[in-house]
């Protein structure tokens, strides 16, 4: 059996330029209007570049914004969950030209990392996309704060990436595009492929849940968050440290790839856990774990609400299935890990294990049952607290 393909039905479509191409648009490119883009907008550019948005050809019109926020489809029929747009100040809008070629300059250095032709300039009602996208408008919300406090201008148009943005230089191998991820797949024999969505260090219930799905797939690709978090969580490169220890201790060899992705949360809940089942599609990835609460902040969405947003979508749409899990725990009964399908135990016999509770935990200097994490995971946690705490 093949990989999945690419979102679009066709080959995937990356936008970096190589070679002399990236050479000469490079020297054209410093004679365009800058406009600097925000992190987010950073890491949808680098996605842009690898394929991860495979098949969008650059940020989108007002027509596409509309769509995708109304009934998350584009003018062209094709599925999209959550807009991929550019927002500038109304002063740098005004200075732009449509049909005129602008920079697009890295938030952190302001190197150039693309070119876009601007199409098109329009404003949006920035509460109507936080309600349809984030099902609330509450600026509490991580995901809310920063479209409410982007630009007041939208710029569309096609895009040529000339950069990844640093991802390869600081995280090395991790960093892994569409293209590698398929490669290694196919070299590893696998075609039936299991995504896990992390921005946390694999405690007990992860790990139960990668198991589960390697037990139905050739092999699980742990996919680590590599852009911004909100604050408290825990950096990619202790994260992945960590889940080496992990899976070097605890899996069969062969059966995990760990690879990451350069994009920010957004913490739109059932909205990201398409927009992830999308990009990992491309990464050729056929299913995606869905656990509790995936992608979401706070109280904003209930524990099975990226679950059931999947049985909503109309044939076609994804090739990348749901595997959707239910609430994972420590079962003293049982005497190891189960969940609410295969145990029939009470909530007093339960341990309930969670990422916002173990950060707490480490924070704190508590002690960690060792039914919440492996040993040699929090060995490799508590190095990286004992470093906060001592800083």
């Amino acid at each position: 059996m093949a990989l999945v393909t690419p979102h679009g039905g066709g080959n995937l479509k990356p936008l970096l330029l190589t070679g002399e191409e990236l050479i000469a648009e490079l020297r054209r490119a410093k004679a365009f209007t800058k406009v600097r883009v925000s992190s987010r907008e950073k890491g949808d550019l680098i996605m842009l570049g690898i394929g991860g948005f495979t098949p969008l050809g650059g940020f989108m019109t007002h027509a596409d914004w509309q769509g995708v926020c109304d009934g998350m489809t584009m003018t062209n029929g094709l599925f999209w969950p959550i807009p991929i747009t550019l927002s500038t100040d109304q002063s740098t809008a005004d200075a732009i030209s449509t049909g005129t070629t602008v920079a697009l300059t890295d938030p952190d250095d302001d190197s150039i990392i693309a070119t876009m032709m601007v199409t098109e300039k329009y404003s949006i009602d920035k509460a109507h996309e936080c309600a349809t996208v984030f099902g609330t408008t509450d600026i509490k919300h991580p995901g809310v704060k920063m479209v409410m406090e982007q630009g007041a201008v939208n710029l569309a148009g096609p895009v040529k990436v000339l950069s990844q943005g640093g991802f390869p230089q600081k995280y090395g191998a991790l960093f892994m595009t569409p293209s590698e991820t398929r490669a290694l797949f196919e070299s590893l024999g696998w075609s039936k492929v299991a995504a896990f969505q992390t921005r946390n260090p694999m405690h007990r219930s992860h790990e139960y849940l990668a198991k589960v799905a390697i037990e139905v797939c050739d092999g699980v690709l742990i996919h680590s968050l590599l852009g911004n978090l909100k604050p408290g969580d825990i950096p990619a490169e202790v994260r992945t440290h960590a889940i080496i220890a992990l899976t070097k201790n605890y899996f069969v060899a062969k059966t995990v790839v760990q690879g990451g992705y350069p994009l920010d949360m957004r913490y739109a809940g059932p909205r990201e856990a398409l927009l992830h089942a999308l990009f990992r599609q491309n990464y050729g990835c056929s299913h995606q774990i869905v656990g509790r609460d995936h992608a979401g902040v706070g109280s904003y969405y209930g524990p099975f609400d990226a679950h059931r947003i999947f049985d909503l979508l109309p044939k076609g749409a994804l090739q990348t299935e749901a595997m959707k899990i239910d609430i994972s725990f420590w079962c003293y009964k049982c005497g190891g890990m189960a969940s609410g399908r295969t145990c029939p135990h009470d909530d007093a016999d339960r341990l309930q294990v969670s990422g916002t509770q173990l950060r707490k935990m480490l924070s704190e200097g508590s002690d960690v049952p060792p039914e919440f994490s492996r040993p040699e995971v929090l060995e490799v946690l508590r190095k990286y607290y004992v470093g906060l705490n001592s800083g």
